[in-house]
């Protein structure tokens, strides 16, 4: 079957809400889910404006105004301050939240953890976290069972999380109590705060449920007593040469300063969430488009046997499994939209943007936009080498972002992604579960209303 073929199954996609809903009825959509709230035609549309006595917000889905706001001038749209209001019990000044010099200064120090040599030095440990992986889904498949697919992949990608960067399993207490609050934090707080999308006041108070800021505040704690921990082991010289070590021995080459333990604790915090759980995100919905499509996913477990060789040269050779990847994130990407803020009026298609104005820019709908890619909603990893999928890949393709904002950690995604799924799909067949197609909705990032349910059964006894 083509990938257009009316037979083949389509990866599932939430239903667009009607074009017109009173104010009240889209707060009540957006609260329950982003992605089902937004009306059909932002799929069509280059761009779109919602309007208010006080409040101005527009949405981008016309590359050349995406490469103005992300990449030709990201000083004049600054990530809006509306979306750090729900995050900062857990992330405080993070990376992920400031803007400006403060934020210029965090890079300089944190990039170098991430340039190219780097990641073949962590490999070791991220293949001992995609082995355990393993090893804990044969306990769980046994001889095939029914297993919910995003629990491994959010244990798989927070083991990976705590071996690169503090070099301890998921097993270790503190990391084991921090993932196992972390998953509480994530269903409770939305990436997206309301604020960002509707005119509420910045003066009216942004309430969090039940548990929240308590479950903040003890990841919070558990983070700065690792942090402490390895500082003491810094200046004793027994630290181990893990990503915490070089990001905390690193000094700004502006200033001479390093990052304090309360710094450190907000970076370990958004390390925790970007590099947890929008890989957890990532690896489900790539599992689940391998058991639609079971084609794809004998390809790539025969593609697997290149990981006989355990050194990190085997990463080039799992192609297939990076291209497969690829499209999940572009079906499914982990963070489903960004929010940035206009400093001083300017022009967008000829219409007047005044300052303070919200600017969303939503892979959600650019990477499913009717007007930029060939079968936009069906599931083809061979895109990637047609004319239209590389200039979409140029264009219109932004999973971890772009520009100078562009995600530290995208080169370790793209190499833990395509690893653990190639090493899951060596040792075990995924199979979908009859009714029980996941349903997208977004919460910090893009995961399923029920969860992602598959029959996982062994290729061979061990």
């Amino acid at each position: 079957m083509s990938a257009s073929d009316p037979l083949r199954p389509m990866p599932p996609k939430p239903a667009a809400r009607p074009d017109r809903v009173s104010l009240w009825r889209y707060v009540k959509l957006f609260r329950q889910d982003i992605l089902s709230a937004q009306p059909a035609k932002l799929y069509h549309a280059w761009m779109a404006e919602f309007r208010a006595p006080s409040f101005r917000s527009f949405m981008i889905n016309q590359p050349a105004l995406i490469k103005r706001v992300l990449k030709d001038e990201p000083e004049h749209f600054p990530k809006s301050d509306r979306i750090a209001e729900g995050l900062k019990p857990l992330l405080g000044n993070s990376v992920f939240l400031t803007n400006g010099e403060e934020w210029k200064r965090q890079r300089r120090i944190i990039d170098p953890a991430f340039e190219g040599g780097r990641l073949k030095e962590t490999f070791p440990a991220m293949r001992a976290a995609a082995e355990a992986a393993v090893a804990r889904l044969q306990r769980q498949a046994g001889q095939g069972a029914d297993i919910e697919i995003e629990e491994v992949t959010s244990h798989a990608a927070a083991d990976v999380i705590f071996r690169t960067l503090f070099s301890i399993p998921i097993e270790h207490s503190v990391a084991s109590e921090v993932f196992s609050r972390f998953r509480d934090y994530q269903r409770s707080q939305p990436l997206l705060n309301l604020a960002a999308f509707l005119p509420v006041p910045n003066w009216m108070p942004r309430f969090f449920r039940r548990g929240t800021r308590a479950n903040a505040a003890r990841i919070r704690a558990l983070i700065t007593d690792l942090t402490r921990d390895r500082m003491v082991a810094i200046k004793s010289g027994g630290a181990p040469d893990d990503l915490a070590t070089k990001i905390m021995t690193t000094s700004d080459p502006e200033t001479g300063e390093q990052f304090t333990t309360e710094e450190m604790v907000d970076q370990v915090a958004i390390f925790f969430l970007a590099g947890h759980e929008t890989s957890a995100s990532a690896l489900a919905w790539t599992l689940y488009l391998m058991a639609l499509y079971p084609e794809w996913q004998e390809r790539l477990a025969q593609e697997s046997v290149a990981l006989e060789d355990d050194s990190f040269a085997a990463v080039s050779k799992l192609r297939l499994s990076r291209d497969v990847f690829r499209e999940a994130l572009r079906l499914y990407p982990p963070v489903p939209m960004m929010v940035r803020e206009a400093s001083c009026p300017v022009s967008f298609r000829d219409r007047k943007v005044p300052k303070g104005a919200q600017i969303v820019v939503s892979p959600w709908h650019l990477h499913r936009h009717e007007r930029l890619w060939d079968n936009p909603d069906g599931f083809d990893p061979n895109r990637w080498q047609t004319e239209n999928g590389k200039q979409c890949q140029r264009e219109a393709y932004i999973p971890f972002s772009a520009g100078p904002r562009v995600c530290t950690g995208a080169g370790f995604a793209m190499v833990e992604g395509p690893l653990i799924l190639s090493m899951i799909l060596r040792d075990f067949k995924v199979e979908p579960i009859e009714d029980a197609e996941p349903v997208p909705v977004a919460h910090l990032t893009v995961r399923s209303h029920s969860g992602i349910w598959l029959r996982i059964t062994p290729r061979r006894a061990k």
